[in-house]
């Protein structure tokens, strides 16, 4: 499932790779992969593919929520879909309080003492997730772990959630994606060692 779908997000366009001319991500570093996975939303059969892959990460660590949280504004369709599967309560949490009418972060039923997944579309440095569960952990929830789609797998990443005690895990990632490039014959070993030099700097 990990290489379906890992083969599939290259597929719609969802993780693009460019050497000769670097992406601009929000945090204004130059990066040679770009992932929106957005688009994920826009194609029936790879969200579906999604949704049975977190399924399939809960079944394989046998736990079970009670609520999916989905993080604003990528994450919310995908626990929206997840929570629909499992017949789960679903929230979703806003990068900071709204400014007007209750002011909520979380929207949705009340979390505390329930037992919360957190669901992301990507991870690059992590902050957001853990920004989201840990309001999730003040309204009283127990965060069982963070799951996304895709991984850009930085050292900053682990160590964010490492520091934060939050677990996290990804349907797939960098290294499956160019492992899956390579397979296609779409990427070189200079290319390769580019790409892993630029990950392991950040």
């Amino acid at each position: 499932m990990k290489k379906q779908i890992t083969k599939e997000l290259l597929d719609i366009g969802a993780v693009q790779i460019n050497l000769d001319t670097y992406f601009t991500w929000t945090s204004g570093l130059k990066s040679p992969i770009y992932c929106d996975n957005r688009l994920t939303m826009s194609y029936p059969k790879v969200r579906k593919k999604i949704a049975q892959a977190f399924i399939h990460m809960l079944e394989e660590e046998s736990i079970k929520p009670d609520v999916i949280a989905g993080c604003a504004t990528a994450g919310i369709p995908h626990a929206a879909w997840l929570s629909d599967l499992l017949n789960l309560n679903m929230v979703y949490v806003r990068s900071k309080p709204k400014v007007h009418g209750k002011g909520n972060q979380i929207e949705g039923a009340s979390v505390e003492g329930k037992t919360v997944l957190v669901i992301e579309d990507l991870i690059s440095t992590g902050g957001s997730s853990i920004e989201a569960a840990k309001a999730l952990q003040q309204a009283g929830a127990n965060i069982l772990a963070v799951y996304s789609i895709f991984t850009y797998g930085l050292n900053k990443s682990k160590e964010a959630f490492s520091q934060a005690n939050i677990a996290y895990k990804s349907i797939t990632g960098f290294d499956d994606l160019i492992q899956e490039l390579i397979s296609s014959g779409e990427l070189s070993e200079e290319e390769k060692i580019e790409l892993l030099t630029f990950r392991d700097s950040l």
